[in-house]
């Protein structure tokens, strides 16, 4: 028997012989259970008067569901490219470097066409599944928990979180080395901002979602 299994046998013959839940999460705190894996176990039983542990649905992963994540997520990512590689152009036409030969502004014109172009074809898509994915979690909020929403939630924020550092980190380079100019920092707020803000909404999609499971 695989350890969880273990665990969750040992909570629904507890729930089942009535005893408090306080007192079977402080005993197998002491047995070394992690506080994790002691709430999930809980969480998989209703809180309800019976004589038997009275245990919940499980999340089940469908290829539909699975689809529709993949759906959600890989729009995300294409926008939020989309979205950061039009502004940047923006930022390096307004603030061109003298320098520049002439072709570098045909290319810039060949990076807004295709910024344009994917955020024309991804944002709407992101938003119509993620407007459908919201009705389905709050019809059944259950499905917030879904491994696959999990898996590519927790993904996200560590794509996130790896771009705010080396965004923050070459900052922090370039100021050291006196090579801030307006085009540069301009850019690195881009990157910050974007990142920052799917990093906040997901973390706190997530939270949400653990309280919901532990209520």
């Amino acid at each position: 028997m695989a350890a969880n299994e273990e665990l969750t046998a040992f909570v629904r013959e507890a729930l089942g012989r009535g005893l408090p839940r306080d007192r079977i999460r402080s005993v197998l705190s002491e047995a070394s259970w992690s506080d994790d894996q002691v709430a999930s176990a809980l969480s998989s039983f209703a809180e309800v008067e019976f004589p038997l542990a009275v245990p919940r649905p499980r999340p089940s992963v469908s290829a539909r569901e699975a689809f529709e994540y993949l759906v959600l997520f890989g729009t995300l990512y294409v926008s939020a490219i989309g979205l950061g590689n039009l502004l940047f152009q923006l930022v390096n036409l307004t603030f061109p470097d003298p320098l520049w030969p002439q072709e570098m502004f045909l290319r810039i014109a060949g990076a807004v066409r295709w910024a344009i172009a994917s955020l024309v074809v991804a944002a709407p898509i992101f938003v119509y599944v993620a407007r459908a994915n919201a009705r389905a979690v709050a019809a059944s909020p259950l499905k917030r928990t879904s491994p696959v929403r999990q898996w590519l939630t927790y993904l996200t924020l560590a794509v996130a979180a790896a771009v705010l550092i080396g965004d923050g980190t070459r900052l922090v380079y370039s100021l050291l080395a006196g090579e801030l100019t307006i085009r540069f920092v301009l850019k690195a707020l881009i990157i910050g901002v974007i990142a920052g803000t799917a990093f906040l909404y997901y973390l706190r999609d997530l939270r949400r979602g653990e309280t919901e499971v532990e209520s």
